[in-house]
């Protein structure tokens, strides 16, 4: 009589910046302003100071922490996102937000074109949990973009002039929002946040041409 043996192998576990969606489900699943479900916490948190304000309904224990499905923190951003794609901005996600948080601030810049700014938007609601995929020049809930130093209002993608640079999304916890118009210069935004800021987390992605 045989005996059928029958071997249970493990699960391989993809890590790394091969793991993610892939670009056809980024397409399909986040061209749309869909709430994000919470993304487990980061340990990438970078408190500067404690607020002194009472907490709000968007508070959290967790760490303050900025992700995306449509990249990992460390990696390659995709090309849609870029100037050599549908140049459109990348969904994003947070958590973790801090004690006494009225408002957040987004910029995303380029540390190897000495700090070049691609995008900010100003005075997001804490309780958004998000952004989608293309919603620049439509931001929710009374949200402002500012001015890139393409000299455009809104997102700039990755555009190098050659090989690979970094991205940094930064996202700022405010103690009140800035309440500036749209189109302000980076300048602005930087020195009105200055007084506000109680922490920030931040998303690190590349992009090579």
């Amino acid at each position: 009589m045989r005996v059928a043996v029958i071997v249970v192998l493990p699960a391989v576990v993809v890590t790394g910046c091969a793991a993610g969606v892939s670009g056809t489900e980024i397409a399909t699943l986040l061209s749309t302003n869909a709430p994000f479900s919470t993304p487990p916490p980061s340990t990438r948190s970078e408190p500067t100071r404690e607020g002194t304000s009472m907490p709000t309904d968007t508070t959290s224990s967790a760490p303050f922490a900025l992700t995306s499905p449509a990249f990992s923190d460390g990696c390659a951003i995709p090309g849609r996102y870029s100037c050599d794609g549908r140049d459109v901005s990348p969904p994003l996600a947070w958590s973790g937000v801090p004690r006494g948080t009225k408002a957040l601030l987004l910029t995303v810049t380029d540390p190897d074109a000495r700090g070049f700014v691609h995008w900010i938007a100003l005075d997001l609601a804490p309780d958004l949990g998000g952004l989608a995929e293309g919603v620049s020049g439509a931001l929710p809930d009374g949200a402002v973009e500012g001015r890139d130093d393409f000299g455009r209002t809104g997102w700039g993608g990755p555009c190098p002039p050659s090989g690979a640079h970094q991205y940094a999304f930064t996202l700022t916890a405010l103690s009140a929002p800035l309440g500036l118009p749209r189109g302000s210069k980076p300048s602005a935004v930087q020195q009105r946040a200055a007084s506000v800021t109680l922490s920030e987390t931040r998303l690190m992605g590349t992009y090579r041409r």
